[in-house]
């Protein structure tokens, strides 16, 4: 569904050519200082105007609705809009002739038709805006904890100014591989078997649109290593490791050593070159041209998502662990 978390709750709601789009935050604890100002810098690094990016452009002002009072989160659920203001929805008219690696087509049968179509609804990286938002606030909640998201490939290339431009020429667009590192991380976190760190950081990961593949530590290079290279050997008294083959986690729980995951983001969908796709219309395939804005390589503007859902999973799971342990010390104390 829309909603993600346990404790540190996010719903996002919108469509990519509707009025606006959004979160819902709720389970945020009181007293954290939030204003406008503080989701400029993450807002920016996912704006469009880079080369290689779509040319709408949205001002992402983050309306704050509820939840927030005097700079301060009150406890409430927070609520914060974005207004959809750039939008050309004659555009998009993909209902018979569905775009290749949309979700046009299953979106359609899936909801029968009654599906806001334009921009791809609520299918639409648009979406996205609310996540990174979600992810400034969480970031307060785990401020000694430090994630970093960057793009180091884009379609094959570390070189990924050179990529981005053969892509433009060609018409095409390119994918791109992301690492992530999240350092400072606390020993014990994670909630085993199915809400294990690798559990839920994956699927959060896989919300944002066109993420294809996640990787945690050596990841696949694991099967071809012996268990003698694998192993990470432990150099101190507070665990930390020689090499971080694990990734920082062991057992589905955080064991004090960074986080590191890689994650695949594939080519956007939306390319200038014509494509024979099947028209529902006339029962045949047919030449499909895509006239819409879209970015060539929308992995360039993935990285500050890819921090932020991390942030609302950690939050999460640092919430999760505060209440046990308190739990676990009244039981103590009153012997119940």
């Amino acid at each position: 569904m829309n909603t993600f978390g346990h404790i540190f709750k996010i719903q996002i709601f919108g469509e990519s050519h509707g009025d606006s789009v959004g979160v819902v935050i709720d389970g945020c604890p009181p007293g954290i200082s939030i204003n406008e100002d503080d989701f400029k810098h993450d807002l920016l690094r996912r704006k469009s105007g880079a080369k290689g990016t779509t040319s709408r452009k949205e001002d992402d002002k983050p309306q704050i609705i509820s939840g927030i009072h005097n700079n301060y989160s009150t406890g409430a659920p927070i609520t914060i809009l974005f207004k959809n203001t750039n939008t050309r929805s004659s555009d998009y008219n993909f209902r018979n002739h569905p775009r290749p690696g949309h979700a046009d087509f299953v979106t359609d049968k899936k909801f029968i038709s009654f599906n806001d179509d334009r921009g791809g609804g609520h299918f639409s990286g648009r979406l996205t805006v609310g996540l990174v938002a979600a992810g400034v606030i969480a970031k307060k909640i785990i401020s000694d904890i430090n994630i970093t998201a960057k793009l180091t490939e884009a379609g094959g290339n570390t070189n990924i100014t050179d990529a981005v431009d053969k892509a433009l020429k060609t018409g095409d667009s390119i994918g791109g591989i992301i690492e992530c590192s999240v350092t400072n991380v606390p020993v014990g976190l994670g909630e085993p078997f199915f809400d294990s760190v690798e559990s839920l950081i994956s699927h959060a990961i896989f919300s944002i649109p066109g993420v294809k593949a996640i990787e945690f530590g050596s990841g696949f290079e694991a099967a071809i290593m012996k268990g003698s290279e694998h192993n990470d050997l432990i150099i101190n008294e507070s665990g930390t490791t020689k090499t971080n083959n694990a990734g920082g986690i062991n057992g589905g729980i955080t064991n004090g050593n960074d986080i590191f995951f890689r994650v695949a983001v594939k080519p956007t969908s939306s390319i200038s070159l014509p494509q024979e796709t099947f028209n529902f219309e006339s029962g045949k395939p047919e030449k499909l041209e895509i006239k819409g804005r879209h970015d060539t390589c929308f992995a360039l503007r993935i990285p500050v998502i890819i921090e932020a859902v991390t942030a609302c999973v950690l939050a999460d799971l640092m919430m999760i662990d505060n209440t046990k342990k308190y739990d676990i010390q009244r039981s103590k104390k009153t012997g119940i």
